[in-house]
């Protein structure tokens, strides 16, 4: 009932306001039309839009191509004429067809909806009505060898600032291109209520998302006495992010609470909520009885544009399953994703993405106080988030790393090029099941030829690889897809023109020296160790761009050696303030990875001092990093297992003097 109430509520709300602003948008298809996503990426980077969650809605591309024309006309063109189709009162969105000759062992394809390697034939597509500016109902499916779901299918109402979404609606919270921690297209799409926007608000530009979904029926929910009940589960989520003025950079706060199932449930709103803003309450003491809550995770994300000769973008994903030391705002079982993207790359387009986690993802046993799920954090089985959850004995909380390398090529009128190569490792050293399986090194490979035919595509794909488990799988795909991503306007210059680079935009090089000091809490029940101060190389490598007449944003990656041990660390906000004189103020933040016995991470943050152009392009710097509560699992055989923790933590103070040489 109250579900209802608030639903009416929200809809009456958004009639009303809809007087006042843009109507709903379409969505664009997520990853299901290759050609348009890859060319609507690379129009996003170009136009300075830091895109954070897909789907992404038509407007939001739209916005985003004045900009982009003014560096590249003929991609600009390309996607300007897709995109008219989602511009009318009704019409086809995509319509994607695929036929197979498989051979092999059956492994899932990543961030395909559930689809695995040996199915002969994918079907996908997705049309829509918009009577009324403010209304949108769209019909959409895909399916392949074992399965079909209504995926697209979904009615919106509301405006730019409130556009509601009933229905089969995809989610990736990540501005990565390949994985999404929380929440992705692994898996077949649940059924959701969400509530977004899609025009950022004010001049910070600040930009929410809110859902709640059912997931798939398990009758392995665990309740808090040990019982089993059946049920389907409920997964919400909720974001909030930043994009002020035209600074070409984004940053948001996400998190996710996965709860309730048969006699799981009886939560009420307000204890969610609570969850959702005490996390430490929800895994140590609960809310009562009728309002237990089961699993929660949490990320931080940024990306940064620069806007130089060679546009690129880096960003990045930091999020944990846990808290850190009873912290609610900290991370512990972390995942760290770092994302390199060049929109134009001489005649090429090139995308780069590295992940690495720690054990326990996507897998929750019950406690005392907790819902405890024995099919994992999935749905029909499939994990909810990054494709490493599907490259593993079911249920082992193993720890790994992953990387992607995406190259394409587009000759013109010929078609587009598009080779894909990934690998993923198990470590081997993470030990917090039972025996550690024997895992194999995965390595994936797919390359796909696209070419239009008037205003449809033909195409093919091949792919090949080895999975964790040593099973090899070869696949050879011929497809149709409706659409002209690939296909120029009459209007198209030749040549891609020279973009001037903006002031105050730079890439930068500091090399200096950096001394440490490392506080080691190993157990707790021993005494914490400090290292005294230890003196090593430093390197960062980063970029910025001006947001202000004084303030500068960007992104970087450091490198330093600390006793004797490598510490890198991604800044996800760099901000700086440039005085009327020489000198500059710089505040950082980021997630620190500490090469110890197995990978520790934490946050970190600082505060520094510039003193510019010294000599011309040379500046001179000092700062202070300190990262807190730098964690990791105590797994290795050997190591003490004293104490009620499982983890170790490390407090590192790190001061840094160095030159930087600017570009």
């Amino acid at each position: 009932m109250s579900v209802r109430r608030v639903l009416l509520a929200g809809l009456l709300f958004m009639c009303v306001a809809a007087v006042h602003a843009r109507g709903v948008s379409p969505y664009l298809p997520l990853n299901l039309d290759p050609e348009l996503e890859r060319e609507v990426e690379r129009v996003l980077v170009l136009g300075g839009k830091p895109v954070m969650t897909r789907p992404i809605a038509a407007a939001t591309v739209l916005d985003a191509l004045p900009k982009a024309c003014e560096v590249d006309a003929v991609l600009c063109g390309r996607v300007r004429r897709a995109l008219k189709r989602y511009m009318q009162n009704t019409g086809v969105e995509f319509l994607s067809l695929e036929g197979s000759v498989t051979h092999g062992d059956h492994v899932t394809i990543p961030n395909q909806h559930g689809q695995d390697e040996q199915s002969p034939y994918q079907a996908a597509g997705a049309a829509y009505l918009q009577p009324w500016d403010y209304l949108l109902v769209n019909v959409g499916g895909v399916a392949y060898d074992g399965r079909q779901k209504a995926t697209g299918s979904f009615v919106s109402v509301g405006s730019d600032w409130a556009q509601l979404d009933i229905g089969y609606r995809d989610h990736w919270w990540s501005p990565m291109t390949d994985s999404s921690t929380l929440i992705s297209t692994e898996a077949p799409t649940m059924p959701s209520v969400t509530i977004s926007n899609y025009a950022p608000l004010t001049r910070l530009g600040w930009q929410y998302e809110v859902f709640l979904a059912r997931m798939s029926y398990s009758d392995k929910i665990v309740l808090t006495n040990g019982d089993f009940t059946a049920g389907y589960p409920k997964f919400a989520g909720a974001r909030l992010g930043i994009e002020p003025g035209n600074a070409g950079w984004s940053l948001s706060a996400n998190r996710v609470i996965i709860f309730g199932g048969g006699a799981a449930g009886g939560q009420s709103f307000w204890s969610v909520l609570q969850a959702f803003f005490d996390p430490t309450k929800a895994q140590t003491t609960g809310f009562g009885t009728e309002d237990v809550i089961g699993k929660q995770e949490a990320s931080l994300t940024s990306r940064f544009i620069y806007p130089g000769r060679i546009p690129f973008s880096i960003y990045f994903e930091y999020a944990g399953n846990d808290t850190a030391s009873g912290n609610r705002l900290s991370f512990s079982k972390t995942d760290l994703s770092v994302g390199l993207q060049f929109p134009r790359l001489g005649p090429f387009d090139v995308t780069y993405e590295f992940s690495e986690w720690q054990p326990t993802w996507y897998v929750h046993g019950f406690s005392s106080v907790q819902t405890g799920y024995e099919d994992g954090i999935t749905n029909y089985l499939l994990s909810i988030g990054h494709w490493f959850g599907d490259q593993r004995v079911f249920g082992d909380a193993i720890g790994g790393q992953s990387n992607m390398l995406r190259i394409g090529w587009e000759p013109g009128e010929q078609g587009r090029l598009e080779l894909t190569l990934r690998s993923l490792v198990n470590d081997s050293y993470y030990s917090v099941t039972s025996t550690p399986f024997a895992y194999h090194h995965a390595n994936m490979g797919t390359l796909m030829y696209s070419r239009p035919v008037g205003d449809n595509i033909l195409g093919a794909q091949v792919d090949y690889g080895r999975d964790v488990f040593g099973g090899h799988y070869s696949r050879f795909s011929a497809f149709y897809r409706y659409g002209d991503a690939l296909h120029g306007g009459a209007d198209d210059t030749d040549e891609a023109a020279e973009y001037e680079r903006p002031d105050h935009t730079e890439v930068h090089v500091d090399v200096g020296a950096v001394a440490s000091s490392i506080l080691a809490d190993i157990t707790s029940d021993t005494p914490r160790i400090n290292s005294g101060t230890g003196v090593g190389p430093h390197l960062t490598i980063g970029a910025r761009r001006g947001m202000t007449d004084h303030q500068d944003i960007g992104a970087a990656i450091d490198a330093d050696d600390v006793h004797g041990v490598s510490l890198v660390g991604a800044r996800i906000v760099d901000w700086r303030w440039r005085f009327n004189n020489p000198l500059a103020l710089n505040l950082f933040l980021g997630a620190a990875r500490y090469a110890a016995a197995t990978p520790a991470y934490g946050f970190y943050y600082g505060a520094g001092l510039q003193w510019r152009e010294v000599i011309p392009h040379w500046d001179v710097g000092v700062d202070y990093r300190y990262a807190q509560k730098v964690d990791r699992l105590r797994t290795l055989p050997g190591e003490p297992q004293s104490g009620y923790r499982p983890d170790a933590y490390y407090d590192i103070s790190m001061a840094t003097l160095y030159v930087s040489r600017k570009f």
